[in-house]
């Protein structure tokens, strides 16, 4: 069964206040606005859905907006890392006091094995290479939107004329498209928080069961709507980076060290003059600045200086002087593992744009073609600055996501 088809609304919840409907939502600017093509499938009354909590305020308000209204709603909580960790226990404990105010069961599945395997391990291996890898994207390709769609897939088979459902707190949107009759993902309605990026490997078969009801929203109206039904974790911080360490840079090259052994190299200028020593590629991002203090008393050497290039066989780092060095911008991508969704005829696309971050300005596309080696070749209109191997490349078309995969290489 389809669902039902129709613009989404906030169900109205159980308590002293009605929370703001889409239409106030569409006050606050700037914001990514779609067609009138485009329509939201509500879940049919009688439907399975599940709610993947992660303790945070956005994916608390979904499962309050469904719970409000639907009948059968539960929540699930993914623990990835090591069940001792702290943060993993606590993230439970808030988990736990949010489905008990809101009246619906919950449960605590492990995917640490998963998480290792496919997320962790190939991550450890990225960055001993040189790379600059995002786990995120492959969390939600491998575990979130993977294993956890493949146990559902499988709890709820014997469903018959009712469908399960899987919702998250992602600011995204999945949509129907009625010319096509496909299913899109979509830029999150708010452009300050959109997380499109990091849904854009997951399989296209996996949406036809995916509800993303938060990228309807802006975060100032998802904690109004926190308080409106009550829910402690309403003022809680949004969580940043991985949950075993923490998001600053000098603690994750710390946490980092203990899985990959030190392989010191050389610091060069382009001249090959060395420098200084690093303690192994990972250490440094291209487009980062130098830790190196060069001689400012020096003409040829003063200045701020900026990584350029990680030279992998000589594993040296490559620092050139000046922010906007021109060593530091690339037109030419070539992109690795890449995965097309729901695109059938890529020689008619056009308009197309590129992020190869999160929340960047997105980048005009010439050209995208497909080479021998089954790599795609990405030209862009202007140059962009710190373009890095094993980052994360994302393909748009206005607000739909057609594809992603990770940079090989980049040239001139």
């Amino acid at each position: 069964m389809l669902g039902q088809i129709r613009l989404y609304s906030i169900p109205s919840p159980h308590y002293s206040q009605t929370p703001p409907k889409l239409s106030s939502v569409l006050a606050h600017q700037p914001v990514n606005v779609l067609s009138k093509e485009y329509s939201q499938i509500e879940p049919d009354i009688n439907d399975e859905i599940i709610i993947a909590m992660s303790s945070g305020v956005d994916s608390s308000v979904a499962a309050a907006i469904y719970a409000s209204k639907y009948p059968n709603v539960r929540g699930v909580y993914m623990a990835n890392w090591s069940q001792t960790a702290q943060c993993t226990e606590n993230d439970w404990n808030d988990v736990k006091k949010v489905c008990e105010h809101l009246k619906i069961p919950c449960e605590r599945v492990n995917f640490e094995r998963e998480y290792w395997t496919q997320v962790f391990q190939p991550m450890i291996l990225l960055y001993e290479n040189g790379q600059t890898p995002n786990p995120d994207v492959g969390c939600n390709k491998h575990v979130k939107f993977g294993k956890m769609v493949e146990y559902l897939s499988r709890k709820f088979e014997d469903l018959n004329d009712r469908k399960w459902w899987l919702v998250t707190g992602h600011y995204s949107r999945v949509m129907y498209h009625t010319p096509s009759e496909e299913y899109h993902l979509l830029r999150g309605h708010s452009q300050g928080k959109d997380q499109s990026y990091y849904l854009s490997n997951i399989s296209s078969t996996v949406l036809q069961h995916v509800l993303l009801p938060i990228g309807h929203y802006v975060k100032p109206d998802v904690r109004k709507l926190a308080i409106e039904y009550g829910l402690h974790v309403a003022s809680k911080p949004d969580s940043q980076g991985l949950c075993f360490v923490s998001q600053d840079q000098k603690n994750f090259r710390q946490f980092l060290q203990e899985y990959i052994t030190p392989k010191p190299g050389n610091i060069v200028t382009e001249d090959g003059k060395v420098w200084g020593q690093h303690m192994g590629l990972w250490h440094a991002t291209i487009g980062q600045k130098s830790s190196i203090s060069m001689p400012q008393g020096d003409p040829e050497y003063k200045g701020v200086w900026f990584v350029s290039e990680k030279r992998i066989q000589k594993n040296e780092l490559v620092i050139v002087n000046g922010r906007d060095n021109p060593k530091l911008y690339k037109s030419k991508i070539e992109v690795k593992n890449w995965q097309w969704i729901g695109v059938q005829d890529i020689d008619n696309l056009k308009d197309l744009h590129l992020q190869y971050r999160s929340l960047q300005t997105p980048l005009r596309v010439k050209t995208i073609t497909l080479g021998e080696n089954g790599n795609y070749h990405i030209d862009l209109v202007n140059s962009a600055r710190a373009m890095a191997p094993g980052q994360n490349i994302v393909l748009y078309k206005e607000n739909q996501v057609l594809g992603s995969g990770i940079i090989e290489r980049t040239d001139n």
